[in-house]
């Protein structure tokens, strides 16, 4: 049986600690502190189009993200929290359906460890987020708003407006992507919510997909994935997978590389 995997403390001094890491992880040239690079290495190198593709979801142990209510603070405890905030501290820029922006309206911020905060991406093809959300709070991190090329939007001073075609209300996942990569936003964080994180999955989007258990129980609520059914389960997505513990929850850390399709932009470092 695999051993807990159990991160050094932030504040431990230790030369392997999470801000020694979060520092060296962005410099292709220095080798990962040992203790961190078998879950996070994977991150690292640029996939297809030199992107990195993560998506990350909370659930229970049966596979809710939310009660029937729609709450959801907090079904993770502590441990699979600070990890979606080190994911944050790694990415260029993290991504959210205008849903959860409305719903939880979150700050999308590094607060749990040390590292940079990413840039925040809004999909919102209708318009329908408030200027005075959250995610468009001006602290010096950029901002994005991606909507439909239609579609009027006000947000406020210093949000970019990206306006992509939109034919059903929905704009592609791989349409999304190209646009934050020629923004040169490079490694990509999709954080919610599940219908967001489920369309990038179900359109060959993500290298990567961490998903964290926590160990509850809730019956009945919103399911965190929302795909399209097939008719036996020898049809089903078969996945090269490992586990991780984190305190008592387990984080699947699942390996979508190899149909992750091609954006069709130029080769860039990362």
């Amino acid at each position: 049986m695999k051993p807990p995997f159990t991160p050094l403390n932030d504040a431990n001094g230790s030369p392997e600690s999470w801000a020694a890491f979060a520092k060296a992880f962005r410099d292709p040239a220095q080798p990962l502190p040992e203790s961190w690079a078998s879950l996070f290495g994977p991150l690292r190198a640029g996939g297809k189009d030199a992107m990195t593709v993560i998506g990350q979801i909370g659930q229970s142990l049966d596979g809710r993200i939310a009660t029937e209510t729609g709450h959801s603070h907090y079904i993770n405890g502590p441990a699979g929290i600070l990890h979606l905030h080190r994911l944050r501290a790694l990415v260029d820029a993290v991504v959210i359906g205008v849903g959860t922006a409305i719903a939880d309206d979150p700050l999308l911020t590094v607060r749990r460890c040390e590292g940079p905060h990413p840039t925040r991406v809004v999909l919102d093809p209708k318009g329908r987020l408030a200027a005075h959300a959250k995610v468009f709070g001006c602290d010096g991190v950029r901002r994005l708003l991606v909507t439909a090329d239609e579609t009027r939007c006000a947000p406020p001073d210093g949000v970019e407006v990206v306006t992509l075609p939109a034919p059903d209300g929905r704009i592609a996942p791989r349409d999304v992507l190209a646009a934050l990569a020629a923004r040169g936003l490079r490694r990509i964080l999709i954080e919610g919510g599940a219908d967001t994180v489920s369309r990038f999955l179900a359109a060959g989007c993500l290298d990567r997909l961490h998903v964290m258990v926590a160990p509850i129980i809730l019956g009945s609520g919103r399911a965190s994935f929302i795909l399209p059914p097939v008719a036996r389960a020898d049809e089903a997505l078969r996945v090269p997978m490992r586990t991780f513990r984190l305190d008592d929850e387990t984080l699947f850390d699942i390996d979508l590389s190899a149909q992750r399709v091609p954006l069709g932009i130029a080769n860039m470092s990362t």
